[in-house]
């Protein structure tokens, strides 16, 4: 059997097939559609923001490899904590671990606090996979040691906050005013700024050297010793990737604009207002809570704005999916079983996606290579919701290009059916049936996402278990496998994942929505239920109504709504001197800057 792609290469020609034969379009949704580790994302972020640029290579490998390996692969494997351990152990910052007892206590701190193996495995002599944000000088240590690897999602974020214009992120001006600065006085930059914790430049701004550790300062904790002390040992941080412009940070937004801004607006206001109050490993989860949370709203946003699309032709910012939390984690199985049948309504409609994605991509690469649209020069970044608007014109006949476009892709869907007769009859059927799908765009989308196979979704929930950081002591859902009996009476494995508020994403949103408004310091008064309303409104996360399609009774609402009391006055964030519900109020643990406690 011939492969798919060979064949779609020889009827598209193998540009074109490079330009669709993927999962991802970056000016709907700038990451990849791919597994990532969200824990790993914050040192690449630290980078981006103080050099302006991607991350290259660094000295990890260098540092703690074996010299005698050629192979960058072999060398990789062998970099353990053992190994790490044994480099440390002969450094003069690390005097007195030289014996067995003292590398193997230095072994359990290096992987309690700063690294973690491959796959989470547990043990000394795993190969090591990533760093730990616990300070800034996280982002010298390249690792993963391709930023690739975080599918693009650390790029993403810099370019939400940075909120500039223009097609790449740039270097912000001295005397601009911006709460996340890029290059030049990343120093107050909100985010850097929190965990640059002793630190001082001593260079020019691009020197890879020129960021220093006050030694005479002992104001950090042991977690951050422990990374400032293993940064220190690689001697400077990772070069800039150069490689053509793939080093440049891409202004892309995501296509839903109102999610993208919350989500700016959140990380800003409670980095603002906490980073100097809550203690460093407390406020670590909760930040990383933040972009779960926040992640989570941009991505079932993206998918609503996208289904939306394509019946109108038009982009129009939709409010984020309908998740019912379960707010027993699991203990009240009723509430978990409505919990993961809203979660299996948000997959079904997201397994749409990589169809949709693909149809855009037809159009995209069609309509750039149109002389006359590829004059209109009509912006895509940041937001490129003119360019789709384009696209959907063109999709539903709406646009004076749209017959030629559509006549052109009828006659390549066509000519693909006839290459595919053989080895693919099933697809090629699809392709030749204009009758079930008169639009050829679809029907093109629809095959070459088929001969795609089944990684595309695979890959898919991949992707949205990493943004809901699930299993996660500080994520936002829960997995567990099950059962299922097919039409034939056979059983199937499934995976079935229900929404839930840990106990640190709950500290989050409560800390979060105490702030007051816009840039005011302190904190407001903030009922129960009005907790509840934001939480539904802005994260599309319902606690005591049921999401739209879903029938839920109300004795069970009511019953997880009474879960979710008790558990914020076991955390200490709720207070009320009496049953009625206007005198359930919040109340922080923690101070914001310039803030006290209110009740």
């Amino acid at each position: 059997m011939t492969n798919a792609r060979t064949i779609v290469e020889d009827v598209l020609s193998p540009r074109k097939t490079r330009e669709i034969w993927t999962g991802n379009y970056e000016k709907a949704l700038p990451i990849s559609v791919q597994g990532f580790d969200l824990a790993a994302v914050l040192p690449a972020v630290f980078y981006m923001f103080r050099f302006g640029h991607r991350r290259g290579r660094g000295q990890f490998l260098e540092a703690f490899g074996p010299s005698e390996t050629k192979q960058k692969r072999e060398r990789r494997q062998a970099v353990t904590i053992d190994r790490i351990v044994d480099t440390l152990a002969i450094s003069d910052q690390f005097l007195g671990f030289e014996n067995d007892t003292g590398k193997s206590i230095l072994g359990d701190l290096l992987l309690c606090y700063c690294l973690e193996n491959l796959r989470h495995e547990s043990g000394r002599d795993k190969q090591v996979q990533r760093v730990a944000p616990t300070h800034y000088m996280a982002s010298w240590v390249d690792l993963p040691d391709s930023v690739a690897n975080l599918r693009y999602v650390p790029e993403m974020i810099v370019s939400m906050l940075a909120n500039q214009t223009g097609a790449y992120i740039h270097k912000s001006h001295e005397s601009g005013r911006t709460w996340f600065a890029v290059g030049e006085n990343f120093e107050n930059n909100l985010l850097v700024s929190a965990f640059y914790q002793n630190m001082e430049r001593c260079g020019a701004l691009g020197s890879l050297t020129s960021d220093k550790f006050r030694e005479e300062d002992d104001q950090v904790g042991l977690d951050q010793l422990l990374t400032i002390r293993l940064a220190q040992q690689l001697g400077a941080a990772p070069q800039k990737l150069r490689d053509n412009n793939r080093g440049q940070i891409s202004n892309q937004h995501p296509i839903a604009r109102g999610s993208a801004k919350s989500f700016s607006e959140d990380m800003r206001r409670f980095i603002r207002a906490y980073a100097s109050t809550i203690p460093r490993h407390a406020f670590l989860e909760f930040l990383e809570s933040c972009m779960a949370i926040g992640m989570t709203a941009v991505l079932s946003s993206t998918v609503e704005v996208l289904c939306n699309w394509v019946e109108r032709g038009e982009i129009s910012d939709q409010p984020p999916s309908g998740f019912l939390v379960d707010c027993s984690s699991g203990i009240k199985r009723e509430l978990r079983n409505h919990s993961e049948a809203s979660v299996d309504e948000f997959v079904r409609r997201a397994g749409r996606l990589p169809v949709i994605l693909m149809a855009l991509r037809l159009l995209d690469s069609a309509a750039q290579h149109d002389r006359s649209i590829r004059k209109s020069n009509i912006p895509t970044k940041p937001y490129a919701t003119e360019w789709l608007n384009l696209l959907g014109a063109l999709m539903h006949d709406r646009h004076p290009k749209a017959r030629p476009i559509t006549y052109l892709l009828d006659n390549q869907s066509m000519e693909l059916a006839a290459s595919l007769q053989q080895d693919y009859p099933d697809v090629s059927e699809l392709l030749e049936n204009a009758e079930g799908q008169p639009n050829p765009v679809w029907r093109l989308a629809e095959a070459l996402t088929s001969l795609q196979g089944s990684r595309v979704r695979i890959d898919m929930i991949k992707m949205m278990d990493s943004i809901l950081y699930i299993d996660h002591t500080n994520g936002i859902a829960l997995k567990r496998a099950t059962t299922q009996r097919t039409i034939g009476g056979a059983r199937r494995r499934r995976e079935a994942r229900s929404i839930i508020l840990t106990d640190s994403a709950l500290e989050y949103l409560v800390h979060l929505h105490l702030l007051r408004s816009g840039n005011k310091p302190g904190t407001r008064r903030l009922s129960f239920g009005s907790f509840i309303q934001k939480l539904r409104k802005r994260y599309g996360l319902y606690v005591d109504r049921s999401p739209l399609g879903m029938a839920v009774s109300n004795e069970l609402l009511q019953a997880n709504r009474a879960m979710l009391e008790r558990r914020l006055r076991d955390l200490g964030l709720l207070a009320g001197v009496n049953d009625a519900e206007t005198m359930k109020r919040l109340q922080p643990r923690f101070n914001s800057v310039n803030g006290k406690k209110t009740i």
